[in-house]
């Protein structure tokens, strides 16, 4: 969900760039129902006359996946690398929104002037072509933000981290001011490896088994996609990619030239054809989406597709914290099918996208920033990252969200706190995490629903029995009666002895009906359901 704001000016007037409009996936647990979480953009839409531009490091959608969404209250232009563009441009055009202004950039010495700042972008290896960390000028002196990163002089896709350019970027003028550090892996505490080890072990793999071997991994991680249709291809099987997003991947990084010998593939609907030990399915879902391929796999065919005895099922990728669940749900059930589950096997076939503890303290050699501000990662992770820094003698300071940090001084100083939350897509909406939507959803969820229905007629006199209809709750209570006619008793009882007073007021008689249902079920069932009340009162002609 990374959103950046860098500011420079006369206090309360600076000119403001922004650097990623990105996204985080919901949970059931905490936001049921919920499509995606974006950064609650309120502060810059209040200042928005003074937002020059968005920048964005690369393709990912924790870094471009708001950009639909958040763009429109911003309406600066946006500036990234090819790849990264034509992503933001789908996204854009599927949304009936314009990409025109979308500027496309070359990489440094290219360099990009706007207002009070300069702004390059240079290539980093990460998990998606053309990432890139931005070199940021400004008259108070060079930040670089490196956005998302590793250390890989050969990612079989992509641009080679580069030392010399670093090296020459941390020595010219007065060197650099403010490391803005990436601190996912910091508790890894082995040098990361390069993408290009995994290219024997996979062709190993495959070539090994029998039956139809299917693999998954992120579908934007085009050099894993690449490495493992290669594999596939020299064992001698057919290549199927499947799930719309991996598709999309390719062609684009295809389209914008960053991908180049991909091998041959099989559509979908001639794979089917194939025999099974000669056929191989690279698809979506390695993080248990229950939409994507793997987990409609799991659960029986898809699209003329069938996990069988004897059948090999890769995870090529790291579960993301938070996903664990989900993914062991979906092995259980291949495994269940016979199918041979194999995962990243402490490496062998998965590397990160990130720099791991020790490529982060060679960065900070290499570079020797005056202060460095870690990002990206858990609470933990940051405050882990200032540690390190600062005993390196290096000034730092863990921002969470919402920090103002001033980087003009000879060290990091919070000034101010914006008010920060967070913006969810509810369906086609966007509603705020505190509107209440999602926090009623859960207590349905949790305790179930009772609605009420009661007539009132011309005289202020109850007309009938109150009518109940639960939902999410058992059938009945542990006195062993029926829930919806023991609620209902109660409410009819209740009513044909209340107070005029009562009665005649919308807002009493809606608390007293909804006390006393509330009171039985907890009775009944030990749960305080959610009620709903309709009063209709019947009006004298």
């Amino acid at each position: 969900m990374n959103t950046y704001v860098y500011g420079y000016g006369p206090e309360g007037k600076e000119r403001l760039i922004v650097v990623d409009l990105g996204v985080t996936f919901p949970d059931m647990e905490s936001s049921p129902g919920v499509d995606l979480i974006m950064a609650d953009a309120a502060w810059l839409e209040a200042n928005v006359n003074r937002i020059d531009a968005i920048f964005l490091t690369h393709g990912h959608e924790d870094h471009i996946g708001a950009m639909a969404h958040l763009w429109p209250k911003l309406k600066a232009p946006v500036y990234a690398r090819r790849f990264t563009a034509h992503l933001v441009q789908l996204k854009m055009e599927e949304a009936g929104l314009p990409s025109d202004m979308i500027r496309i950039v070359e990489p440094r010495p290219k360099a990009v002037e706007i207002g009070p700042f300069t702004v390059q972008f240079v290539p980093v290896s990460h998990s998606i072509p053309e990432s890139s960390a931005l070199v940021i000028d400004t008259p108070a002196g060079r930040v670089v933000h490196t956005g998302d990163f590793k250390l890989d002089g050969n990612p079989v896709v992509g641009e080679a981290f580069d030392p010399l350019e670093w090296h020459e970027i941390a020595h010219e003028g007065a060197g650099i001011k403010a490391l803005i550090c990436d601190s996912t892996n910091v508790f890894t505490q082995t040098a990361g490896r390069s993408e290009s080890t995994l290219v024997s072990p996979l062709k190993d793999l495959i070539s090994e088994q029998k039956g139809m071997v299917v693999a998954t991994t992120f579908a934007s991680n085009v050099a894993r996609l690449k490495t493992l249709a290669e594999a596939g291809r020299e064992a001698g099987r057919s290549v199927c990619l499947l799930g719309r997003a991996m598709r999309k991947m390719v062609h684009v990084a295809e389209e914008t030239g960053v991908l180049k010998n991909f091998p041959n593939v099989l559509s979908p609907e001639d794979a089917v054809e194939v025999g099974r030990d000669n056929l191989m399915l690279i698809v979506t879902g390695s993080q248990g989406e229950r939409r994507a391929a793997t987990a409609q796999l799991s659960r029986g065919k898809y699209l003329g597709f069938e996990m069988k005895d004897g059948d090999t099922f890769l995870f090529s990728s790291k579960t993301i914290p938070g996903n664990e669940r989900s993914v062991i749900r979906i092995m259980n059930a291949l495994s269940e099918m016979g199918v041979d589950v194999v995962d990243d096997k402490g490496g062998l076939y998965h590397v990160s996208g990130h720099a791991n503890r020790p490529d982060l303290e060679a960065v900070h050699d290499l570079l020797r920033p005056q202060m460095l501000i870690p990002m990206h990662g858990e609470h933990r992770h940051l405050r882990e990252h200032a540690k390190i820094a600062a005993a390196k003698g290096i000034a730092t300071e863990v921002a969470t969200n919402g920090t103002m940090i001033d980087l003009t001084g000879v060290v990091p100083k919070v000034v101010e706190y914006i008010e920060t939350g967070r913006h969810y897509l509810d369906g086609t909406v966007l509603i705020g995490a505190l509107d209440g939507v999602v926090r009623e959803r859960i207590r349905m969820a949790l305790n179930g629903h009772v609605l009420i229905t009661v007539i009132i007629d011309e005289d202020d006199v109850p007309l009938g029995d109150a009518w109940v209809e639960v939902m999410g709750l058992p059938e009945r209570g542990k006195s062993g009666g029926d829930m919806v006619r023991i609620v209902e008793d109660e409410l009819s009882a209740f009513l044909e002895s209340a107070p005029d007073k009562v009665v005649r007021n919308d807002d009493k008689l809606d608390e007293a009906l909804r006390r006393i249902a509330r009171q039985v079920a907890m009775e009944e069932v030990g749960k305080k359901p959610e009620v709903t009340v309709v009063v209709s009162r019947l009006m004298a002609e």
